[in-house]
């Protein structure tokens, strides 16, 4: 049992959109990650996801809607929903989600994918 200081993790990583895992919970990774530009747009049939805003802020992009995320705000994403986000300048997220998720989902076959993490 050690504490995570999120914002120390996030200084050992410059890279965009390749998640690192910082904690695991009952089956479940606790991630952080950056974005900046626009991610591939994909969707997740058997897992939800949680998209919490450390600093900065991003849009989540769905086919009939977006929802602008900031600093200390986070949104769920149901397993199902195809959705994207996209992120104008840089901002740091921490993902929570089953371990099994695939960062691209069913758009797999994308250079953004990434099959193996490393853990911080």
């Amino acid at each position: 049992m050690e504490k995570v200081n999120i914002t120390q993790k996030l200084s050992l990583f410059n890279d965009y959109w390749n998640p690192r895992i910082v904690g695991e919970l009952n089956g479940q990774h606790v991630k952080l990650v950056k974005f900046q530009g626009e991610f591939v747009w994909h969707k997740h049939d058997n897992e939800d996801e949680m998209f919490m805003v450390v600093s900065g802020q991003f849009q989540m992009e769905f086919r009939d809607k977006t929802v602008e995320l900031k600093e200390n705000e986070f949104l769920i994403v149901p397993r199902g929903v195809e959705h994207r986000p996209v992120a104008l300048q840089e901002v740091s997220v921490l993902l929570f989600e089953p371990a099994t998720t695939l960062n691209t989902g069913d758009a797999e076959n994308s250079e953004l994918t990434k099959r193996t993490l490393d853990t911080l």
